[in-house]
């Protein structure tokens, strides 16, 4: 096992002559000019070189316009960054290409630029002389400025492509939570992009320590006053070559020295870690009964929603206080944007007017709503421990830090997880971060409640556990609960009213029951396990189903040429491999597609006229002899039809 291993990696490393011998040539093309450096170096009167009057007043003026630069670059170009990333708007492919212009212009150029647009016959140069006294050329400033405006593009790209990589849903939950844009901007979206911001500014930085072209350009080469050290070592080309090397070795040796402080540390970020940890334990068995601690202490009024959304997705909503809806329906059927429209972030996508309790929100901007909103994998920020998450929300909405503190430590206690208190997201199973991310909601105290397919991502025995804790804290929540689910079990267990999202459009919204007994569409009658066939009934026994086949029911349906679903629970129908006789009134031949396991039955798909799934056990599949493309008779008894007109 081991030599395979070994073989296997020796392949892995084996590297085609055709590509190593150009790559050696190259890392050669870049060594050899540094190495000459390292090699002329006057080693013995280096200390006394680079400790001359006229070095040591470079590099104080190298280290201040860099310094200056880097500030002047964060300033304009952290919210440059943003808004490439994160807002979409006409031009945007040019300001992009205008940030980009400075990499790829020649030094010179630039300068000349700069003169053209802040020197004394400039664009702006005459009004900056005129009203503030400012001249730019052949100053300090202009120093910083020629600086700022070649080594600003390092940090918008590299701090864009930080921002590109973050996930909206982690600054749209903060804002769920009631967090402003620049709070959300400040501790969620700076924090979270920091590897990025520190790299770009890094290379910005070492990138205005090191111009020239620009600045000799555009701010001339004045000792104490522009002469950094790049234009030092240009002077002492012409009068001593031996100490422009010296000085050279200076700035290679802080370029390198930032170089390999962002190896892999910063320039490799990226790497999605905020996930959950694998293979830690629950804080309970799974089987284990869950006992809530005692609710904190917070507002209990009542809070009935009323809802109308219009746009992509169209529902009216009409809830009392304390009511769980669940919203299901197929992929792409509007549901996601539902909850977007109910919490203000697609407002040109979709219009709702809305209200809560006695509070129309409908024009509040989505962080004064008071709708918390957990995301699908809850969105813990990846930062802050499972304690600062929880309290996000209240210290979001001005609550004092250690009554906000105190208040979360209650919440996680409440949902099991208060042990976990000072863990980071990364060192959370799933069920205790979904936990969290239900506390974090909670404690925020809001008026409604949006939950996006809470259990979706965890195993079987996890998710019961959590549905149970999810179940018994919703019977609390003085307000209104939706819950996106793709899972019947989650809909019928823990949902009061079910609503059914076909298209953008409502299909249906009654309670379970009503569900279960009257589906009114075939996607939520195969959701429910059923067998469902749109077709018309006649007005006798008879119904034509749309694929041209018929079916008998027990009773006489009234009216004629009335639309409807037929209705046929899997275990309702019998698989036999002779035609039957006797009492099914309706039968016919099939052929069997696939078996699929469910708990201890089986669950066949047969093709016929039409298809249909039957729910069977092991033993009788055994007697059946049945297997994929084994032809079959099928018989449904016409009392177990339901017709459901639509």
């Amino acid at each position: 096992m081991a030599a395979a291993v070994t073989a296997a990696r020796t392949r892995r490393g084996r590297t085609p002559l055709a590509l190593g011998l150009p790559a050696a040539l190259g890392v050669a093309f870049l060594l050899l000019p540094l190495a000459g450096i390292l090699a002329r170096t006057p080693w013995r009167t280096l200390p006394s070189r680079l400790g001359s009057h006229e070095v040591t007043e470079a590099l104080g003026l190298s280290l201040l316009v860099s310094g200056w630069a880097l500030l002047l670059s964060l300033v304009l170009g952290v919210p440059l960054a943003w808004l490439l990333a994160r807002v979409d708007f006409a031009g945007k492919a040019v300001v992009r290409c205008l940030v980009m212009l400075p990499m790829v212009l020649p030094p010179t150029v630039a300068g000349v630029a700069l003169l053209q647009g802040f020197g004394r016959r400039g664009i702006l140069g005459p009004w900056l002389e005129s009203w503030f006294g400012v001249t730019l050329p052949f100053s300090t400033a202009g120093a910083v400025l020629a600086s700022a405006f070649v080594s600003m593009p390092f940090l918008v790209i590299s701090l864009e492509g930080a921002l590109a990589g973050l996930h909206p849903r982690y600054e749209e939950t903060a804002t769920s939570l009631g967090a402003a844009p620049l709070r959300v901007f400040r501790t969620i979206t700076l924090p979270m992009v920091g590897p990025g911001l520190i790299a770009g500014a890094a290379l910005c930085w070492a990138r205005a320590l090191g111009e020239f072209g620009a600045t000799i350009t555009f701010a001339g080469n004045l000792p104490g006053t522009t002469q950094t050290l790049p234009l030092q070592v240009y002077l002492l080309l012409q009068e001593d070559p031996e100490g422009a090397t010296a000085v050279s070795l200076l700035l290679l040796a802080i370029a390198t020295t930032v170089l390999l402080a962002l190896r892999g540390r910063w320039l490799t970020a990226g790497r999605d870690e905020t996930g959950p940890a694998a293979g830690l334990p629950e804080p309970a068995a799974p089987g284990e009964p869950y006992v809530a601690a005692p609710a904190p202490a917070g507002p209990a009024e009542p809070r009935p929603l009323r809802a109308t959304v219009t746009g992509a997705t169209a529902a009216d909503l009409d809830a009392p206080a304390g009511t769980t809806i669940a919203v299901v329906g197929p992929n792409g059927a509007g549901k996601t944007t539902l909850l977007r429209a109910l919490l203000g972030l697609t407002p040109r996508a979709t219009a709702a007017a809305l209200a809560l309790g006695e509070t129309d929100v409908s024009d509040a901007p989505a962080h004064r709503r008071r709708i918390a909103w957990v995301p699908q994998d809850g969105a813990l920020f990846p930062h802050l421990t499972a304690l600062a998450n929880t309290a996000y929300g209240l210290r979001a909405q001005g609550v004092p830090k250690d009554e906000a503190r105190r208040e979360a430590r209650r919440w996680l206690d409440r949902l099991g997880v208060g042990q976990f208190a000072h863990r980071k997201p990364g060192r959370l199973s799933g069920g205790q971060a979904q936990r969290v991310a239900l506390a974090r909601a909670l404690a925020a105290r809001p008026r409604l409640l949006l939950l996006d397919e809470p259990l979706a991502a965890l195993d079987p025995s996890t998710r019961a556990h959590v549905r149970h804790t999810l179940r018994t804290h919703l019977a609390d929540f003085p307000g209104v609960c939706l819950i996106v689910t793709h899972d019947p079990v989650e809909a019928v267990s823990l949902a009061d009213r079910i609503l059914v999202l076909e298209d953008g459009r409502t299909v249906q919204y009654a309670s379970p029951a009503e569900l279960t007994r009257h589906p009114r569409s075939p996607w939520v009658a195969r959701m429910l396990g059923h067998n469902a066939w749109p077709g018309k009934a006649t007005g006798g026994r008879t119904l034509l189903l749309d694929g041209g086949a018929s079916l008998v029911v027990a009773d006489p349906v009234p009216g004629e040429a009335t639309t409807g679903l037929a209705v046929v629970g899997p275990e309702a129908v019998s698989l036999h491999t002779t035609r039957p006789t006797g009492s099914p009134r309706n039968v016919w031949r099939g052929t069997v597609r696939e078996i699929t396991a469910q708990g201890g039955r089986l669950r066949v798909l047969v093709d016929g006229e039409p298809d249909v799934v039957a729910e069977i056990t092991p033993s009788a599949a055994a007697d059946l002899s049945l297997a994929e493309g084994v032809p079959v008779w099928v018989s449904v008894k016409a009392t177990e039809v339901t017709f459901v007109a639509l």
